[in-house]
């Protein structure tokens, strides 16, 4: 059956008209077009026997020879619009840069999905998330709208994700931006567009012109699982963290003293190995909030470092 038939998405529907003034009937139709994906939900699902936690098997998938040899052509067909990113934006041409590499490898993996059937299926058939969802399907309809587009023309990844960048429509309608001034905003074609959206995005998060990512550290003392266990939002600076019982030392860059702001202690685990840490400082924290993870946020620090390297 098709989802206009379903109670629930008849009440969605009604929602839409009373909150934003949509047509019912016009609504009713495209859920009369829309079934269940099935391979959304199979993308979406944990692993029944989940891969155990290592950041150098994550590392290892971003920060590669093909993706940084594709960030570097990226880099060199796109630096008018990056410098100007870094102007306006004052996030680093390299940062940006890497965000998208490590969502699309620079457009090379955008999704194959229609956006409104995912974004249907996870609604009404994943009750795990289904209000994120709901929200994001709202949220499509209101872009679809305002681009005077059909909802039924988006295409993306199984969970609704657009463009370069991969934005849901909520942070699509929020944070993207026209930055090649053309008169509409495109994260597919656009190569500008997507560039100044994703240093919008960290700004409109705190992201901190000409302050500290993350620092490199080796760490010992008792104190070291209690600052971990605060949490990857900044909190403490270096000489507060080594008052709690912790011993920090900074490895590379020479004789440059560790940034004395607030930051986090982020492990990154990988079995049977040494594990790494890094202080991460603000601006770490706002790359989080793209993908709420420290290992993404390090993998981001890392090929940027990569390449910043090449330039």
């Amino acid at each position: 059956e098709n989802y206009a038939q379903r109670d629930d998405v008849q009440a969605f529907i009604a929602e839409m008209r009373a909150r934003h003034g949509f047509d019912p009937d016009a609504l009713g139709e495209l859920f009369r077009h829309t079934k269940p994906v099935v391979a959304v939900i199979k993308a979406i699902m944990p692993p029944r026997d989940p891969a155990v936690r290592s950041w150098q098997a994550y590392r290892s998938r971003f920060v590669e020879p093909k993706r940084i040899a594709a960030g570097r052509r990226f880099m060199l067909a796109h630096a008018t619009e990056l410098a100007a990113a870094e102007a306006r934006f004052g996030v680093p041409t390299e940062i940006t840069a890497a965000i998208i590499g490590v969502e699309t490898i620079y457009g090379k993996q955008l999704g194959r999905f229609n956006t409104f059937a995912a974004l249907t299926t996870l609604a009404f058939d994943y009750p795990l998330r289904a209000e994120l969802f709901r929200k994001e399907l709202e949220e499509l309809l209101l872009l679809a709208r305002e681009e005077d587009r059909s909802p039924l023309s988006y295409i993306g990844s199984y969970a609704g994700a657009l463009g370069l960048p991969q934005f849901l429509p909520s942070s699509r309608r929020r944070f993207a931006v026209d930055f090649d001034q053309d008169g509409r905003i495109d994260l597919t074609a656009s190569r500008a567009d997507a560039i100044g959206s994703v240093a919008n995005f960290l700004v409109e998060h705190g992201w901190e012109r000409d302050a500290p990512i993350a620092a490199s550290v080796t760490v010992s003392g008792d104190g070291i699982q209690a600052l971990i266990e605060e949490g990857i939002a900044p909190r403490r600076t270096p000489g507060q963290m080594e008052s709690a019982d912790i011993r920090i030392q900074k490895i590379g860059a020479g004789d440059t003293p560790i940034p004395d702001f607030p930051a986090a202690l982020i492990d990154l685990v990988t079995p049977n190995a040494a594990t790494e840490y890094r202080l991460g400082y603000r601006n770490f924290y706002v790359i989080t909030r793209y993908n709420r993870s420290s290992f993404y946020a390090a993998a981001v620090m890392d090929l940027a470092a990569a390449l910043r390297a090449l330039k």
